[in-house]
C-alpha cells in the first residue's frame, strides 16, 4: 500500500512537470513569431524547459528504481516478522535461571534447555555434564612431560600449528538445542579460538621473547600440550575464560554445554587445570 501511494504521488508529480513543460514550449513558439525582440528571454526560457525536462528524467529513473525495490522491500518485511514471531516463540521457554552444573540430580531442569533429551536414560545424558570427571593422569606423568618439552621447539612445532578451528554452529543447530542467540554462542566461539592462539603462541616462543610474569604459563602450557589426546590440537584452559563474550557465569557454562554436545569442543581434565579443546570440522 504504501509503494502504490508513493508511485501514485510521484505520477502527479511528473504530470505537473509535463504540463509546465508543454506550456513554456507553447511559449517559445509564440515567441519565435518576434525572434528579433525577444531572443534573450527565449534563451532563458530553453534553458529553463531543458532543467525541467532533466528532473523529470531524474524522477522516473528514481521512481523505476523504487518500484523495483518494492519486491525486495516486502521479502524483507516478510523475513522480519517471520523472525519476530520465532523470537517470540523462543522467549516463551526461556527459563527463569540458568542452571550452574547440569548433572544427573539435575535431569528434570536440563531437559527444559535440551528437550531432545528427554526420550534418552541418564547414561547417555552424561556428555552434557559440565563438571564431569575425566580420567586421572598417570604416574611419571610430570617428569616425562618435561622431558617432551625440548621436542615442542623442533621440527613439527617450528613449522607452526596452523590457525585454531573457527567451526560456528548453524541457527537450526542453536534452535534445536536451546534459547540462546546466535551471536552470542558465536561470539563466544571468537573468544575461545582467540585463547588457544595465545595458547599455542606461547608454546612456540622462545624464553628470551617472553615477559617473566608469562614464563611460568608457558611451562604449563606445554607440559599440557604434550598430554596424549591434546597434543597437537588448539586448547585453552577454563582459568583463561575471562571474556569478553565468554564468562564464567551461567550463560557461558550453558553455551559451553551447547558446544560440547554439538562437537565443537572436547573437556579433559589435567592435574588441577579443567582443558577445552577445539574441534576441528569433520
Amino acid at each position: 500500500m504504501n509503494g502504490s501511494k508513493a508511485g501514485a504521488s510521484l505520477d502527479s508529480l511528473m504530470s505537473s512537470f509535463n504540463a509546465r513543460i508543454t506550456q513554456l514550449q507553447e511559449l517559445v513558439i509564440a515567441r519565435n513569431m518576434y525572434p528579433a525582440s525577444s531572443i534573450a528571454d527565449l534563451s532563458a526560457v530553453d534553458a529553463a524547459v531543458s532543467a525541467m525536462e532533466l528532473q523529470v528524467k531524474a524522477i522516473k529513473d528514481r521512481l523505476r528504481e523504487e518500484t523495483r525495490a518494492i519486491p525486495k522491500t516486502k521479502k524483507l518485511i516478510d523475513a522480519s516478522l517471520r523472525q519476530q514471531k520465532k523470537l517470540q516463540n523462543m522467549s516463551l521457554h526461556v527459563p527463569y535461571q540458568m542452571v550452574d552444573r547440569v548433572t544427573v540430580s539435575h535431569l528434570e531442569t536440563s531437559r527444559c534447555l535440551f528437550p531432545e533429551f528427554s526420550g534418552q536414560d541418564s547414561g547417555s545424558f552424561e556428555a552434557l555434564k559440565l563438571d564431569e570427571e575425566p580420567a586421572a593422569v598417570p604416574k611419571g606423568t610430570e617428569s616425562r612431560n618435561r622431558k617432551n618439552l625440548d621436542k615442542l621447539n623442533t621440527t613439527e612445532e617450528k613449522k607452526g600449528r596452523g590457525s585454531p578451528p573457527t567451526w560456528y554452529i548453524t541457527g537450526s543447530e542453536l534452535d534445536s538445542l536451546s534459547s540462546l542467540t546466535l551471536e552470542k554462542v558465536n561470539a563466544a566461539i571468537n573468544d575461545m579460538v582467540s585463547y588457544a592462539e595465545t595458547n599455542s603462541q606461547l608454546i612456540v616462543a622462545p624464553k628470551k621473547k617472553l615477559a617473566e610474569n608469562h614464563w611460568e604459563k608457558a611451562l604449563e602450557i606445554r607440559d599440557i600440550a604434550t598430554m596424549e589426546g591434546i597434543k597437537g590440537k588448539h586448547f585453552f584452559l577454563e582459568a583463561d575464560i575471562k571474556g569478553p563474550s565468554l564468562k564464567l557465569d551461567n550463560t557461558g557454562k550453558a553455551i559451553l554445554t551447547v558446544l560440547r554436545h554439538l562437537g565443537r569442543i572436547n573437556e579433559t581434565r589435567i592435574g588441577h587445570n579443567r582443558v577445552i579443546i577445539l574441534q576441528k570440522p569433520h
